[in-house]
């Protein structure tokens, strides 16, 4: 069993939890750092704080189930409270989209208290407004198969460099067991909703969530869940409340030989 001391991410500000953890970051400031981490976006909730959220399609951003929950009301955000920004770089994103649909990990909302079962079902969707094109931002797949060896890596928003994504190009694994899996990356507030990239392949992609952060009684350890089959139920939630697009009558244009979506008539015998 994991046993931790635990804090949820958006309460504290984390320091390295290894030299190597300062060595290896590096902020994405310019659009040749961002290439390849485009889908990548801080998600702004009002003048309240952020979270950072990846684009898992283009219309669709993968966060924190705690990200996406209104602490006032313990329910989730209205539609465009949430702001999803991608590759903000310095106060210019390269696509600013509102949120008008989350779905949440139910087993979340059972839990009142941070702990193993609350972190395990730390996850939820966001639709966005309108979708980001393939051409502005390309969104991560979800990891796949076995994970070979332990590396990992980080992107993401947080305390003190909120304007600009950090990349901690290596970090590691430390421990998966019972659904939940820990990691020496460098987490700090607004880190919450990250994606833990594997690599697989020649390609980074989504291993876990940040969820929270922890000691194991000598350093500071990241907290997040394994995403087998959560996320495709939360795809189904989000299809099935989606709102139903509004239906649509055309007149039809009597004696005119034609209507106002512009389809003819023909006469028998000929035109």
């Amino acid at each position: 069993m994991i046993r931790v001391l635990l804090h949820i991410v958006l309460c504290i500000t984390v320091t390295a939890t290894a030299a190597h953890a300062q060595a290896s970051k590096r902020k994405l400031t310019d659009r040749e750092d961002l290439y390849g981490w485009e889908a990548v976006g801080r998600l702004d909730t009002g003048t309240r704080g952020f979270c950072t959220g990846t684009l898992i399609a283009q219309d669709i951003v993968l966060t924190a189930a705690h990200c996406a929950l209104d602490k006032s009301t313990g329910r989730p955000y209205a539609p465009g409270e949430v702001t999803f920004r991608a590759g903000l770089s310095n106060g210019k994103s390269l696509a600013d989209r509102k949120v008008v649909q989350i779905a949440v990990h139910p087993d979340y909302v059972k839990h009142t208290s941070l702990s193993n079962a609350a972190i395990r079902a730390d996850v939820a969707l966001m639709r966005l407004e309108e979708p980001i094109p393939y051409s502005v931002a390309d969104p991560f797949a979800l990891h796949s198969g076995r994970v070979a060896g332990n590396e990992v890596s980080l992107a993401s928003y947080g305390r003190g460099r909120s304007e600009a994504i950090t990349r901690e190009r290596s970090c590691r694994i430390l421990q998966r067991q019972q659904g939940l899996i820990t990691f020496n990356c460098d987490i700090t507030f607004g880190s919450s909703g990250s994606a833990l990239l594997a690599r697989n392949g020649p390609r980074w992609q989504i291993l876990s969530v940040v969820s929270a952060v922890g000691t194991n009684g000598r350093h500071k350890i990241g907290l997040g869940m394994e995403l087998s089959g959560i996320v495709a139920d939360l795809k189904a939630d989000l299809r099935r409340d989606a709102p139903r697009p509004k239906a649509s009558i055309r007149r039809l244009q009597v004696g005119s030989g034609k209507s106002d979506s512009g389809a003819k008539f023909i006469s028998p015998g000929g035109s």
